[in-house]
């Protein structure tokens, strides 16, 4: 069960981060949204605690951060969480995530990012773009 578990959550991430690589690298206007905020350029997934599995806990954390010239994270906090057990798992993906450099001359923001993980045991539908979906074999 819990490779079977395990394998799904690896195809979802790995679904999410080919439609991210599908995008043009050679652009720097994609690193930003629509606001000016800066993309990441790696997002970690943060692993399902065993314990949360084992006892079939689900929940969701949001965690804070600041984002550096160089695109590095710190000042990492959580801000909400529904249960303990996924804090540091999310602490870490932020850790390990990276961000757009700013380019020179461009103003650092003194605004922290927010983002939300939400630990699933049940596999989430996601649409897959239909460039990327030729790709899989059923």
């Amino acid at each position: 069960m819990k490779t079977r578990l395990r394998g799904a959550v690896v195809l979802i991430c790995w679904l999410f981060a080919a439609v991210g690589a599908a995008e043009d690298d050679s652009d720097v206007r994609h690193l930003t949204d629509d606001t000016g905020n800066r993309m990441p350029l790696q997002t970690l997934v943060p692993m399902y605690p065993e314990r949360a599995l084992a006892d079939r806990i689900e929940g969701d954390v949001q965690v804070c951060f600041n984002v550096d010239r160089e695109g590095r994270t710190s000042r990492i906090a959580v801000r909400r969480s529904s249960n303990r057990l996924f804090e540091k798992p999310a602490m870490l993906a932020i850790r390990g995530s990276t961000y757009a450099p700013l380019p020179q001359g461009k103003e650092l923001s003194g605004i922290k990012t927010c983002r939300t993980f939400r630990f699933l045991l049940d596999p989430v539908a996601i649409e897959v773009p239909d460039e990327l979906s030729a790709d899989v074999e059923p």
